[in-house]
């Protein structure tokens, strides 16, 4: 009996794994925050904050099975690659914990009832964004981008806009220009946080052929890249607030884009490994925090 509870639990922390729980945390906070700034600019609502305690549950429920499928059918296709990287070498395909083949059915099973669900639960627009979000980050980033082209991280940052295009959706039940707007943050933030992840990991991507920025063109030139990507930032985030958001999100968006431009300066200095690893940690929170002003945004509204 022990041993059945053992390999239970064995089996449930290795399905855990592959489905990439930091980034379904991540990407499930853009949508709910998102879905709740929505409010504030909803024609169906006046109240900020104003939301179905089912549609919220429902938005949680599809865009963690969402995140999770897409992940597993992501390490289904990079097993020919993540024994050759320190980073992924413990996965659970690359140590013969899981069978390749049962987590792609996995993956795509979750991915499918994701999808399935939020049509159901949730609205067409809604769920097209969900749908659009794995097929990005499956398709256009596993793929055909992420061995094939040294822009595969620029243009796999949409994976993560859709989430947050979704929950702005699950709100409005259609998508303006502020919610792409919104969602597209997550796009402009996405180079430069996995940038100074491929600095740390340039001689796994190396020994995996993976065209990484920092593997074709040096550390170097993605530092000043990474640099120059903050500044494009910095001023995208503000200018939201022409477009409807308020001071407390403006604030917050300058400030926190500000000590990243300051950190990501001080790695166009030294552009080592250690640095840019420091680098990565600080622009992880930068997204939860600028999505979660949003939400506060919506409910502590001030414009000049």
């Amino acid at each position: 009996m022990h041993v059945s509870h053992h390999r239970a639990f064995s089996s449930i922390k290795n399905f855990l794994e592959i489905s990439k729980p930091r980034i379904v945390v991540v990407l499930v906070i853009t949508a709910v925050t998102s879905m709740l700034a929505a409010t504030r600019f909803d024609n169906n609502s006046n109240i900020a904050w104003d939301i179905s305690g089912w549609k919220l549950l429902f938005l949680i429920i599809c865009g963690s099975l969402s995140s999770m499928g897409s992940s597993a059918i992501n390490m289904f296709y990079d097993k020919s690659i993540d024994h050759l990287m320190s980073r992924t070498s413990k996965r659970p395909i690359p140590t013969g914990r899981l069978k390749p083949n049962k987590v792609l059915v996995y993956g795509i099973s979750i991915s499918a009832i994701s999808v399935i669900l939020a049509w159901f639960t949730l609205n067409p627009m809604a769920t097209f964004m969900i749908a659009l979000g794995i097929f990005f980050y499956v398709v256009v980033y596993t793929i055909l981008l992420k061995r094939r082209s040294v822009w595969n991280v620029v243009i796999g940052g949409f994976a993560g806009s859709a989430a947050a295009m979704a929950g702005w959706a699950t709100t409005t039940n259609s998508m303006d220009l502020l919610g792409f707007l919104v969602g597209w943050i997550v796009f402009m933030w996405s180079p430069p946080h996995f940038w100074c992840l491929s600095i740390k990991m340039k001689d796994d991507y190396t020994n995996a052929k993976v065209p990484m920025l920092p593997v074709i063109h040096g550390n170097q030139t993605t530092s000043k890249y990474i640099f120059l990507s903050t500044l494009i930032l910095i001023p995208y985030t503000a200018s939201l607030y022409f477009f409807g958001l308020g001071l407390l999100y403006t604030t917050v968006a300058l400030i926190a884009g500000s000590f990243m431009a300051i950190y990501h300066y001080k790695l166009m200095k030294n552009p080592t490994p250690y640095f840019a690893w420091k680098a990565y940690k600080v622009t992880a929170p930068y997204l939860v925090i600028i999505f979660i002003s949003i939400a506060l945004d919506a409910l502590l509204y001030v414009r000049l």
